[in-house]
């Protein structure tokens, strides 16, 4: 029998030593197993051939999760030296289905298969001499030196499932069987559903537990739960069969209007892993095609369980839908379910503790329902949203504030993959309504409707974002110009006589600059570090509005909302794009630009000068350099030997503006003398900062 796969590690205790121990063999056994999933590949080109079109290929994920590490660790200060910055920016950022007829048709050139498993090793070398290096005390908590090793290994066993669903969607060509990946051999007759009485109780969440855990699963929610009735069994590929036999694919009355459009786009008849064979039906696991496995659940995306709701519902007159995220916590501490053991199996298809497949519906019973937990996540009717005192992790600010858009909806109880954190009541991972994972579903009867989308989702709440809304599209004050406007004004004024094709914003936060350049260029980029930041302008380029609330006095504040046609913006929408970046390590192809801005950037960076050293490849001869800052240097975000003035040199003073002559000089002319733009941020209403930034103009020279 095989062993355990390593449970996510407490992270308290008194005993430092083995818990070093115990941490290095579970970042060990996550990143072998990982790499284990990729020998499910027949042949090197099965990594390099996109399983669906909306993702990457196989090989960016297999060098993505090692890059993460090195990311993340340079960014917390405890790597100071990259291992090959080229993947690092190659393989950093993956692709979120923004929609499902959003094509990305970019052009990588990807490394071999052999370079990226080299460089897989060379990660595996550095994070092992880390972890037996690194200092330690107990508890690890989440502003602990140890935590982003933690969010290392969970983010890989994340992509260990999310991986595997790209696998089970490739070509059967491109995959192949593999001893440590076989599929559960059980299959019978399915059960006739039945539902089972779950009574009315007050359910609480927010993590407390001592392991690892993501942002939106830290803060407090609470809610009274009516009582309800739910499905004794997930939903069965037999059950499932009555509705596409009923004509359910053909009936656009039982779609939502969001599942209709994405029916008819791809033209959905059946469940994606369902093959026709004849008169029968083939089922697609992950590495190979078997006979329909009627008792298993159906693994399908939100929309195809909506609709089923619906169609039940018109055929038993009945209030049938998904459950809620709290309607699902009631139905887990109704059953009594306890967390993953860390000593024996689990009682549920889960955490690879018994297939690499769904099994039967009836094999694992939890109190008088079956899979409360494991075989396939479940579906529920709540769009992801954040608790009360939800707080963003400063190392990875884009995990779940994207996702709060209300269209996003929660999955709960984990599949057999699930693993570590996955595994935990406490999980809370959401997807693109039309998303495939490893995720079927479960029916309940409830006269209570599911609430609306949370309003929390609808207006930015979160205070740095807020403020930032303000200071690039928000009122002025005290007679301050907006910022934004300025600097683009100065920039305009510039370019006069010279080429104003494509122009780059990097560190462009909400994207004001942005949008304000795009009247004069014919293409603009932003591009910031932080994707929360992006997605103010990705809003505005999107749907033309924002809304955001604005602290006003205590706990009171405005509800803001600014749109582009009021700024005389509207007509720039299709003339800005914005990424994730970071500027210190720009992907190749950010290239080619007449004008690069770089606003209030150079003194956050963690290496300025690695910045400035390569910024002259991104910009054409001729072409102009605008830095603005205020230089307010500070070690929380540069290195004291990174900044580039502010300090003493040989007894005399040297300034930023000295520092940026000598980091530029070879490539660039300084245009003309530095000039001073004042810019206003709006805290609250009684609280405001104001400042100074200094604007200087290069001359990128041949």
């Amino acid at each position: 029998m095989k062993a355990l796969f390593n449970r996510t590690p407490r992270l308290d205790g008194v005993d430092a030593a083995s818990k070093r121990q115990e941490i290095r063999d579970y970042f060990h056994v996550t990143f072998n197993r990982y790499e284990q999933l990729f020998e499910t590949l027949a042949s090197d080109e099965a990594y390099y051939r996109k399983p669906i079109t909306l993702r990457h290929p196989l090989i960016f994920y297999f060098g993505h999760t090692a890059t993460f590490f090195i990311n993340k660790l340079t960014l917390a200060g405890l790597v100071t030296k990259r291992i090959n910055p080229a993947f690092e920016s190659m393989f950093a950022i993956g692709v979120d289905e923004m929609s499902w007829d959003d094509l990305d048709e970019t052009n990588y050139d990807w490394p071999t298969v052999a370079e990226v498993r080299a460089y897989r090793n060379e990660v595996r070398r550095v994070i092992d001499d880390l972890v037996a290096t690194l200092p330690l005390e107990l508890p690890i908590h989440w502003d602990h030196p140890w935590w982003p090793i933690l969010m290392g290994i969970e983010h890989e066993r994340i992509h260990l499932e999310t991986s595997s669903v790209l696998i089970r969607q490739h070509a059967l060509h491109y995959v192949k069987p593999h001893p440590d990946w076989r599929p559960c051999p059980l299959s019978g007759e399915a059960p006739i559903n039945e539902m089972v009485r779950i009574p009315a109780g007050k359910i609480t969440l927010g993590k407390t537990d001592a392991t690892y855990g993501w942002d939106n699963e830290y803060g407090h929610h609470e809610a009274e739960v009516t009582a309800f009735q739910a499905a004794r069994y997930l939903v069965s590929n037999h059950e499932f069969l009555e509705f596409v036999e009923a004509g359910g694919y053909g009936d656009d009355s039982v779609w939502e209007d969001e599942g209709r459009q994405w029916k008819n786009y791809v033209r959905a008849t059946h469940p994606t892993f369902w093959i026709p064979d004849g008169n029968n039906w083939r089922l697609r696991l992950m590495t190979e095609e078997v006979p329909m496995r009627w008792d298993w659940p159906a693994e399908v995306n939100y929309h195809e369980a909506k609709a089923f709701c619906n169609w039940k519902k018109v055929k038993t007159g009945l209030p049938v839908r998904l459950p809620t995220e709290d309607e699902w916590t009631r139905l887990h501490e109704f059953s009594g379910l306890a967390e993953v053991p860390h000593d024996h199996r689990a009682e549920a298809n889960l955490h690879l503790d018994h297939y690499a497949s769904s099994c039967p519906v009836t094999q694992f019973r939890h109190g008088e329902l079956y899979d409360v937990v494991g075989n396939v996540w479940q579906w529920t009717e709540t769009p992801i949203y954040p608790f009360d005192g939800f707080r963003v992790h400063p190392l990875y600010d884009d995990f779940t504030t994207p996702t709060f858009d209300d269209r996003h909806n929660l999955i709960k109880g984990g599949s057999w993959i699930s693993c570590g954190d996955e595994a935990l009541k406490s999980a809370r991972y959401a997807f693109r309504r039309h998303f495939f994972q490893h995720a079927g579903f479960r029916t309940i009867v409830s006269d209570i409707a599911p609430p609306d989308a949370i309003p929390a989702s609808r207006y930015e709440t979160d205070a740095l974002l807020s403020e930032y809304a303000e200071f690039h599209y928000g009122d002025e004050y005290f007679g301050v110009p907006n910022f934004s406007q300025a600097l683009a004004k100065i920039a305009i004024a510039a370019m006069q006589g010279k080429p104003m094709r494509h122009a780059l914003d990097i560190g462009c936060a909400a994207g004001r600059a942005t949008f304000e350049l795009a009247r004069h260029f014919e293409r603009v980029t932003g591009i910031d570090f932080s994707a929360r930041f992006i997605g103010l302008g990705v809003q505005l380029a999107q749907n033309g509005i924002l809304r955001y609330t604005l602290k006003d006095e205590g706990e009171l504040v405005l509800y803001k909302e600014r749109r582009l046609d009021q700024l005389g913006l509207d007509a720039m929408r299709d003339k800005v794009e914005f990424f994730q970046g970071d500027a210190c390590n720009l992907k190749p192809h950010f290239t080619g630009y007449d004008f690069i801005l770089a606003a209030n950037l150079i003194d956050r960076l963690y290496s300025p000068r690695k910045f400035l050293a390569g910024i002259h490849e991104r910009l054409n001869p001729g072409g102009v350099l605008m830095i603005a800052s205020p230089y307010t240097w500070l070690e929380e975000h540069t290195p004291r030997d990174e900044w580039l003035g502010g300090f003493k040199q040989a007894g005399e003073n040297m300034t930023t503006l000295d520092g940026l002559k000598a980091a530029l000089n070879g490539h660039f002319r300084l245009m003309e003398k530095p000039r001073e733009v004042p810019f206003v941020i709006r805290e609250t209403r009684h609280k405001f900062q104001h400042s100074l930034s200094e604007v200087t103009l290069w001359e990128r020279i041949a």
